[in-house]
């Protein structure tokens, strides 16, 4: 296994979003991003971090785990807690495969959160994948790597982070496009406005000429389009304050 990683932090909580969301989750949010979405909420993770020892991971990793040794989730005989990588992005340091690929080795369910811009397909096929599709309002829609949709399975996740109609409207229209609802699950999440210190100077402005929705709109539109998707808030904002760390 590769040496180090450059980590931003290291904690235990719940996880938040996706379909994992409300299980216990250690998070290995690691430094550095290639995107600079117009509502990224850890603009402090572009830069921030400290080289660590993949053997020190692991160690804190099995250290916050050991309460949970044994447990598991009854009907589908998942070991918890989860290990989730995130950041940043993840797939930037390359090191993180090895490492993933160790924790599964272990039994450890392992997800990654991945913006949709990098490869994914070197990744072990045992870590369960969030991808995102970048909307418009996130400036960054151009940046996707539409070759990772022959990829997913049906184990790995799609994630629409909507805060415009406009942002609906082409999350729609890509999932006819590519017939998504057949690949793996959706996510819709809403965009949680930011707070004026967690907008870091470096992040794209939303095109111009866009109209916000509202979380209310969202799932208006969801059900009134019937569709087969998730509609998703990032729970750990209504527990802790929106821009609290190391939850």
């Amino acid at each position: 296994m590769s040496d180090t990683l450059t980590v931003n932090e290291v904690y235990l909580s719940i996880q938040g979003e996706s379909t994992w969301a409300g299980l216990p989750c250690i998070f290995v949010r690691l430094t550095a991003c290639n995107l600079r979405c117009s509502y990224c909420d850890t603009a402090y993770a572009f830069t921030e971090g400290e080289k660590t020892a993949t053997s020190e991971i692991l160690q804190r990793i099995e250290e916050l785990a050991a309460p949970y040794k044994q447990s598991t989730l009854q009907h589908s005989n998942t070991p918890l807690p989860l290990i989730e990588f995130t950041g940043g992005e993840p797939l930037l340091q390359k090191n993180a495969l090895p490492l993933m690929r160790e924790l599964c080795d272990r039994g450890l369910t392992v997800l990654v959160e991945t913006s949709g811009a990098l490869d994914i397909s070197q990744l072990d096929p045992r870590v369960r994948r969030i991808m995102d599709l970048k909307c418009p309002s996130s400036g960054e829609s151009h940046r996707m790597r539409w070759e990772n949709l022959p990829h997913l399975k049906t184990t790995d996740e799609i994630k629409f982070v909507i805060g415009t109609q406009e942002d609906y409207d082409w999350a729609k229209t890509k999932m006819a496009e590519h017939n998504l609802a057949q690949v793996c699950p959706l996510l819709f999440s809403w965009v949680a406005p930011l707070l004026p210190h967690q907008r870091d100077k470096s992040l794209k402005q939303v095109p111009e000429g866009q109209t916000p929705i509202t979380r209310k709109d969202l799932v208006e539109k969801i059900v009134a389009d019937a569709l087969p998707v998730r509609f998703q808030l990032q729970m750990h904002k209504f527990i802790w304050p929106p821009d609290q760390k190391g939850v």
